[in-house]
């Protein structure tokens, strides 16, 4: 079901609000490995990365399953 335009409009505007972004640069023909490897774990590729950033942070090896 597709959104309609006033939908559309109000979800745009909800993630400019509660979300940042941030564009990132990897080479060319790896997008669909690290995606591939997200969706191995059951985690989309922005998933998985914020999991990633966010063990690293607090010192962890590796994120834990949740």
């Amino acid at each position: 079901m597709a959104y309609k335009p006033s939908q559309s409009k109000a979800v745009t505007k909800y993630i400019a609000k509660a979300y940042d972004q941030v564009s990132l640069r990897i080479p060319k023909g790896t997008r669909e490995k690290y995606k591939n490897h997200a969706e191995s774990k059951g985690k989309s590729l922005n998933a998985l990365i914020v999991e990633l950033l966010e063990a690293d942070i607090a010192g962890q090896a590796e994120p834990t399953e949740q």
